[in-house]
């Protein structure tokens, strides 16, 4: 599977990596890796995370206050949001990569 990212995602993802950069290069490569590791999670098995709602899951990014919300396609997952938790919810539900 081919994974397709929103582009105000990739900006939500960008933005919370630059504010760790800003505190410390290891705090921003500890970021990096965990996105990594939870969007191979989700590459591993698309179906077994939490449903949001209907068509999206999300899966939160540990040790981080991140929740990657996504859905999955036939031959792709669609990341909608890398969303801080304390945004307000659901504030992205209206993207769509359609």
């Amino acid at each position: 599977m081919i994974f397709l990212v929103h582009r105000l995602a990739t900006k939500e993802y960008v933005k919370a990596l630059r504010q760790y950069e800003r505190q410390s290069v290891s705090i921003s490569e500890r970021f990096v890796e965990a996105t990594h590791r939870a969007l191979d999670l989700i590459e591993q098995n698309p179906k077994w995370w939490p449903r949001f709602d209907e068509r999206r899951r999300w899966i939160k990014i540990k040790k981080f206050p991140y929740i990657i919300y996504f859905e999955v396609a036939d031959a792709a997952i669609k990341i909608l949001a890398v969303a801080h938790e304390k945004r307000r919810p659901g504030y992205w539900k209206r993207r769509s990569m359609d």
